[in-house]
């Protein structure tokens, strides 16, 4: 099965849907401690933006410059609506290809697990590369081992992840020093949010 193919094409399917449903997740808190570590006007990759709101829409709103990518072309047409400055690109996280260096934070919000766990290492060797020198890391990982097809907002998604002990060794296995590593429960689901940084 082509798990990309199914993940595209579920998010095109229900892109306004889950942006309906986005709220339940409360983030703020930890964009907020990141935020307090940036400089004004630092550069900030989000992968699996979505839609963009409310995550980019609240980074945009507090100065900073955004580059969001997300493999749904419907969703990068809602973020690309919603919002009038950033940048937004249509691109599978695997591949992205930007230069060494070009990142003051990166962060991706319930996308990572959306790709092969078994790529999970190279990516975040890639996001290591594209940072800067004590750049920001912030992500959701699953908080534990498990890989399958569920529904998922009216439409079928591929999930793929480790356990939250497993995500912590890949992140450091890449160079990251964690700061703090949580699970959140919002939304009634459990994830583990990740604070590194790129020292």
């Amino acid at each position: 099965m082509d798990y990309k193919k199914l993940v595209k094409q579920g998010y095109d399917q229900c892109a306004q849907n889950y942006l309906d449903q986005r709220d339940l997740f409360k983030n703020q808190k930890y964009l907020e401690d990141l935020i307090q570590r940036l400089n004004p006007n630092s550069k900030i990759l989000d992968i699996g933006c979505g839609a963009g709101v409310p995550i980019d829409q609240f980074l945009i709103e507090k100065g900073f410059k955004i580059t969001g990518v997300d493999i749904s072309p419907e969703q990068i047409k809602l973020a690309k609506q919603n919002l009038s400055s950033g940048e937004f690109l249509v691109k599978d996280m695997s591949d992205i290809n930007f230069p060494d260096n070009s990142f003051d934070a990166i962060i991706s919000f319930y996308a990572i697990f959306h790709i092969n766990r078994k790529e999970h290492q190279e990516l975040f060797n890639k996001l290591f590369s594209i940072l800067k020198p004590n750049g920001y890391l912030l992500v959701t990982t699953g908080s534990e081992d498990w890989e399958g097809i569920e529904k998922f907002h009216g439409v079928k998604m591929f999930w793929s992840h480790y356990s939250a002990d497993k995500n912590l060794e890949i992140i450091k296995n890449s160079g990251f020093k964690i700061i703090s590593s949580e699970i959140d429960t919002s939304g009634g689901e459990r994830h583990l949010i990740i604070l590194a940084q790129k020292s």
